[in-house]
């Protein structure tokens, strides 16, 4: 089935268009200009980062530059399981973790040592209530962290809990500059891959790689037509993700570009505001979710560049979820559940979603909103630049809105989003979702004694969400890079992150004939 069939005509396939044609103007006029010789890397950004500091940044752009400038403790293998960043550990009893830092990754950019006291001080800052951190919530088992000695950390819990190292990825920060209160936009200083040389203007942050000097640029151009041509131009040489599938496909036909897709992690789905009398109606979520035909969305607007999604948690994730029955496009059980509340095609039930103003999210909308048309819902969509769609999501200022999951790691996502415990400042139940028994099984989860437990219970958990579609889980976006042949050794993470400019490197350009 094509989601084009249910479009007025000229609605579905205009912005596509109007996308290609501006490129191709300005490939015309400036793709023989040449990549800049100056030994930059610049790196094309949809958005830019708000902060530099790891205390308080939740945004994917943020979090993911964050990670090049702050080591952590731990990090994630494959499967999401817990492994060693800059310290190893042991569990001394179950509510007791010993945390030894190693020797390498351990030198701040100002030439100073990170020790246990940087740790300390790092976590207690996130741990006081006074200090709003939104990670707080994520820690909250831990009731004291302890210096013992330069290299070693104590970690003392209110609760056993066997997955306490994989809440543990916090940047650390040199003691110093917490106590300090110092705000880290003008100066961040972490013992990271890369430091910060300047941050001249909100979209351009220049980093150098402090292994070698190289510079990277990072550049936010909103426009993804615009990212495009300076790329073709050599304004930028690389560009990850945030690209309408027309676009990933033109350039994947020029010859100055490499195009690169892997499967990937992060979930795009509706989110509800169960305050709302409408939207809070388990009838009108479940009509919702089978009015619309996921797998037509993914052939039609992402080109099969996503899997179809049921819960964050993908099934390949130690905790993940494969029995999770698909959610069927079902337009005759769509209506029928509209029609036990008193709403049909001759009487639609009238919804608003939020999206941000980038094109490409416009027209999945657009396609949505042209499928539950079909069975009784008229979705009104209403657009904002991101930092004002963000402040609303985060506010409960919304009836429906379309977000991404990204670098999701531990299931301890659902005492984040789901418990009646994690309502905003406090977390990030943003659908204000209230279920006493999914406290309980968060709760039962998060105590079970061992990792096999724990899995066993946040699958049960998985399963009762699922039935109660608190979010409808809608695909796993593939990660999209492109790049010039200049960019080389640049490795793409399936969750999006920007690990790959450890290692990426530019080879010698060569002049035009």
């Amino acid at each position: 089935m094509s989601i084009w069939r249910s479009f007025p005509i000229g609605v579905g396939d205009w912005p596509a268009r109007a996308l290609i044609l501006l490129v191709l103007a300005g490939a015309v006029t400036g793709c023989d200009r040449g990549v800049p010789d100056d030994g930059v890397l610049r790196f094309g950004l949809s958005g830019p980062a708000r902060t530099l500091d790891p205390r308080f940044a939740t945004d994917a752009t943020s979090e993911r530059i964050n990670r090049l400038l702050y080591r952590r403790l731990v990090e994630f293998d494959d499967q999401r399981l817990p492994v060693p960043g800059i310290a190893t550990w042991e569990s001394l009893s179950p509510t007791h973790y010993r945390f030894r830092l190693g020797e390498s990754g351990r030198d701040f950019s100002d030439g100073s040592r990170l020790t246990a006291e940087d740790v300390v001080a790092t976590y207690a800052y996130v741990l006081d209530p006074a200090n709003a951190s939104p990670h707080r919530a994520q820690l909250s088992l831990i009731d004291s962290v302890d210096e013992i000695g330069s290299d070693t950390i104590d970690f003392h819990l209110r609760a056993p809990d066997p997955l306490l190292p994989a809440y543990l990825a916090e940047g650390i920060l040199p003691a110093v500059v917490v106590q300090s209160g110092r705000k880290l936009t003008d100066a961040p200083l972490g013992s990271g891959p890369f430091r910060m040389l300047e941050w001249p203007e909100p979209g351009r942050l220049v980093l150098e790689r402090r292994s070698d000097g190289q510079v990277v640029e990072l550049i936010a151009v909103k426009d993804p037509s615009v990212r495009v041509m300076k790329l073709l131009r050599g304004e930028i040489q690389m560009l990850q993700n945030d690209l309408s599938p027309e676009l990933v496909d033109y350039l994947a036909a020029r010859p100055a570009v490499r195009v690169e897709v892997r499967p990937g992690r992060n979930l795009s789905y509706l989110g509800f505001n169960l305050e709302d009398p409408v939207a809070g109606d388990p009838r009108v979520r479940r009509a919702l979710a089978h009015g619309l035909d996921r797998e037509a969305l993914v052939q039609a607007l992402f080109r099969d560049r996503a899997g179809l999604a049921e819960s964050i948690l993908p099934p390949d994730h130690w905790a993940g979820n494969a029995q999770l029955a698909p959610v069927a496009h079902d337009p005759d059980l769509a209506r029928s559940l509209l029609a036990a509340i008193g709403h049909g095609p001759e009487r639609p039930l009238a919804l608003t979603m939020k999206t941000s103003s980038d094109p490409f999210r416009i027209r999945v909308a657009t396609a949505m909103q042209a499928q539950l048309a079909a069975v009784g819902i008229a979705l009104t969509i209403r657009s904002y630049d991101w930092g004002t769609f963000f402040g609303d999501v985060k506010e409960g200022r919304f009836q429906l809105y379309g977000l991404t999951w990204v670098g999701i790691n531990t299931p301890d996502i659902f005492r984040y989003a789901f418990h009646s415990g994690s309502i905003p400042p406090n977390g990030a139940n943003r659908g204000r979702y209230i279920s006493p028994a999914v406290d309980a099984l968060i709760d039962a989860a998060g105590a079970a004694p061992n990792l096999e437990q724990q899995a066993r219970g946040y699958r049960e958990l998985q399963s009762r969400l699922h039935q109660d579609l608190p979010y409808l889980p809608l695909w796993y976006e593939s990660q999209i890079l492109a790049h010039r042949p200049e960019v080389q050794g640049y490795r793409l993470a399936p969750d999006g992150n920007y690990d790959g400019l450890r290692d990426v490197r530019l080879a010698p350009i060569e002049a035009p004939n």
